[in-house]
């Protein structure tokens, strides 16, 4: 890490572009890779990729003390406001993510009085401002999402339609095959899981052998009623994540559908 800060300020000092912030209204691509950065440290945060615990805070902590910090010095950008937003309205669900022995509790199965209401508030009050200067990118449509999950009184009451038609927006913004595998499980509750497992067919393509497509279809297939095409897809999304707590969750999804019925 220290010859990398070397070479950072090597490189700096051979060129003519001054190493400062950008004046209001520029530096729009510096900014959006800002942005970029700082989602992708909540996600690793919020979600850890690998390791014995589901999340780490001290990353997704950091996330948002930094997002706070760009939004103080950008606070009528929309973007920059609906990513604070959403770290808010997704972190607000932290405390009922896991259960007294730190395992994994999937969102149909939380506790929502657990959930942290003043960061509830403070976020939808920051995304309807940013929703009011009517350029919705991607950071807002993905925290417009996170609200109506955050405002929904139980899973099965959730506004599925609407979280549809948000990702439909999303998918079109982005391209991004996450996208469209939570937009798969959008349609899977507002349509039917097999509409959702049609929209899974071409994503093997693009995400290839991905632990996430793999449990995706198996909660899908659960729904649809085929316990043993889900047990198998729970197995084969166990066997390919690094995270240990979600491991066990997929492992024990897998066990429990192919015990059949208690």
């Amino acid at each position: 890490m220290a010859q990398r800060i070397s070479r950072a300020k090597a490189k700096l000092k051979g060129i003519d572009e001054p190493f400062t912030m950008p004046p209001p209204g520029g530096g729009g691509e510096r900014l959006r890779s800002v942005l970029h950065v700082l989602y992708l440290i909540f996600n690793e945060g919020y979600a850890a990729s690998d390791g014995p615990d589901l999340a780490r805070t001290d990353l997704s902590g950091e996330a948002v003390r930094l997002a706070r910090g760009v939004h103080a010095a950008r606070p009528a950008d929309a973007e920059v406001t609906g990513l604070l937003a959403l770290m808010l309205l997704t972190d607000a669900r932290r405390p009922a993510r896991t259960g007294p022995g730190g395992e994994l509790v999937p969102l149909e199965a939380q506790d929502r009085s657990r959930w942290d209401r003043p960061r509830i508030t403070e976020g939808l009050t920051l995304l309807t401002g940013a929703l009011r200067q009517g350029e919705p990118g991607e950071y807002q449509l993905l925290a417009a999402v996170a609200a109506l999950h955050d405002q929904a009184a139980s899973h099965a009451a959730t506004d599925w339609p609407r979280i549809l038609a948000l990702y439909d927006r999303l998918e079109a913004l982005t391209g991004n095959p996450m996208v469209t595998l939570n937009r798969a499980v959008a349609m899977a509750m507002a349509r039917g899981p097999d509409a959702g497992l049609a929209l899974l067919g071409g994503l093997a393509g693009q995400l290839g052998d991905h632990h996430r497509l793999h449990s995706v279809r198996a909660h899908l297939l659960e729904q649809a009623g085929d316990t043993g095409g889900a047990a198998a897809e729970f197995e084969a999304a166990a066997a390919r994540t690094t995270n240990l707590r979600e491991r066990d969750y997929l492992v024990t999804k897998a066990a429990r559908l192919a015990a059949g019925p208690q």
